[in-house]
């Protein structure tokens, strides 16, 4: 079983201490995300997790943890955006230190960086994206192996929290998909941008869950919980219950491999208004 923490809410940064007491107890109770009565008890212990998988935008948490019974990669989400559309999210500078530390206690391949997701607007636009992201680039050169983008969708909550910051901030969002769904051209031009400042910083790029074939501009399509790459970082076990089963409760175009998430939507505090899991 591999364990995601968390698509639905920053449990490294907000919730630590209570993951680890679940890890001590040896199980953790989940509410399905749309009845909450529903409640399944989920086996932490290390014989029944074969791995895990975290999601954060800090990752400190995890240079002292004592996991050696769990094996595990992280994905750090490093965006830069200013502070009108992530209001509380940690420095840069303090970020990039923890990857580049974590990266030197478990390796490379271990911390995968997410610039997720590319968001449009007035100030966020294709100058700032190319500078922004060369500069985080430049900042983890050396120390991260691969970085996952995915562009902006539009859901119903975000929607409604970014009509507010256009009407009281004067923050024009901009369109990120032309009529058919697909990616406008100038955001091809910038992905194709992206990919060449992640290459020169020695970095492959993925994409998350596009519609798009992008691997003409430098970008492969991308699983974050990636079977291929828990199956190497294991020393290339194949038993794995679900390393080649694709997770049916994700989007179509996801590539991730069937994993339980032991996250709550809207329990996270930081408040990024383009954000899916708020409610």
């Amino acid at each position: 079983m591999i364990i995601s923490a968390s698509r639905r809410c920053d449990i490294p940064r907000f919730r630590f201490d209570w993951f680890m007491q679940r890890l001590e107890a040896g199980y953790v109770d989940v509410s399905n995300p749309f009845n909450a009565a529903q409640i399944r008890r989920v086996s932490l212990k290390p014989e029944d997790v074969e791995f895990l998988v975290f999601w954060t935008r800090d990752p400190r948490f995890l240079l002292d943890a004592q996991l050696d019974e769990y094996p595990f990669y992280t994905m750090i989400t490093l965006t830069g955006y200013p502070k009108i559309l992530e209001p509380d999210v940690p420095p840069t500078g303090e970020i990039i230190q923890a990857m580049k530390a974590l990266s030197q206690k478990l390796g490379r391949k271990r911390v995968i960086w997410r610039y997720d997701p590319i968001f449009f607007s007035s100030l966020t636009d294709t100058a700032f994206h190319c500078r922004n992201f060369a500069e985080l680039a430049a900042g983890l050169n050396g120390f991260v192996d691969r970085v996952i983008i995915s562009i902006y969708d539009e859901y119903a909550g975000a929607k409604r929290r970014l009509s507010v910051i256009e009407k009281e901030q004067q923050v024009e969002v901009f369109p990120h998909a032309a009529r058919d769904g697909r990616l406008p051209p100038d955001l091809k031009t910038l992905v194709a941008e992206l990919s060449r400042i992640a290459s020169e910083a020695g970095m492959e790029m993925r994409s998350c869950a596009e519609a798009d074939d992008l691997s003409g501009l430098g970008v492969k399509p991308g699983a974050c919980i990636d079977g291929d790459l828990i199956n190497e970082l294991l020393g290339g076990k194949d038993s794995l219950s679900q390393i080649n089963s694709k997770d049916k409760n994700q989007r179509p175009n996801c590539r991730c491999v069937s994993s339980v998430d032991i996250g709550c939507y809207g329990s996270c505090p930081a408040g990024c208004v383009y954000c899916y899991a708020q409610r």
